[in-house]
C-alpha cells in the first residue's frame, strides 16, 4: 500500500480552515471559470486577501516543503477520485510536475476541498475524527 508522506494532523487543519472558509457567505468561487484563459481563482481570491481563516490556510501551505505542498495537491485528488490510492506515485508525479507557488490558490479554490482531504485520507486508512 501507498504512504503518505504528510502529517496527517497538517492535513486535518487544513480542511478545518477550508471548511470554515468555504461556509462563509461572501465566498463565491465559480465551478467552471469562464473562460480558460482566465486566472479565476485568483480573481476571486483577491477579494479574501485580508481573511484570516485564508491567511492561515495559505502560511500553513506555504510552510511546507515543495514536496509534502505537492502531497497536499495528490491528496485532494484522490479524494476527488481523480487517481486511486494504488496510483499515488502517479498522482505525486503530476503534481510535482504542476507544481508552482499558488499551491494554497490552487488549493483554496476547490468550495469542496475538505471534503476531498478527508476522502483522500480515508483512503490511505486515516480520520480527522478522534
Amino acid at each position: 500500500m501507498a504512504e503518505l508522506d504528510i502529517n496527517q494532523d497538517t492535513v486535518c487543519f487544513l480542511s478545518e480552515k477550508a471548511r470554515l472558509f468555504h461556509c462563509k457567505e461572501e465566498v463565491v468561487i465559480p465551478e467552471v471559470p469562464d473562460s480558460p484563459s482566465d486566472d479565476w481563482a485568483l480573481q476571486v481570491l483577491a477579494d479574501h486577501s485580508g481573511d484570516t481563516t485564508f491567511q492561515e490556510f495559505k502560511a500553513t501551505i506555504e510552510d511546507l516543503e515543495p514536496d509534502q505542498q505537492q502531497a497536499v495537491v495528490a491528496l485532494m485528488w484522490v479524494g476527488r477520485g481523480d487517481f486511486s490510492v494504488e496510483e499515488w506515485p502517479a498522482a505525486l508525479e503530476e503534481a510535482a510536475d504542476s507544481w508552482n507557488e499558488y499551491t494554497a490558490e490552487y488549493l483554496i479554490a476547490h468550495p469542496l476541498l475538505a471534503d476531498y482531504l478527508e476522502e483522500g485520507l480515508a483512503a490511505f486508512g486515516y480520520s480527522c475524527n478522534p
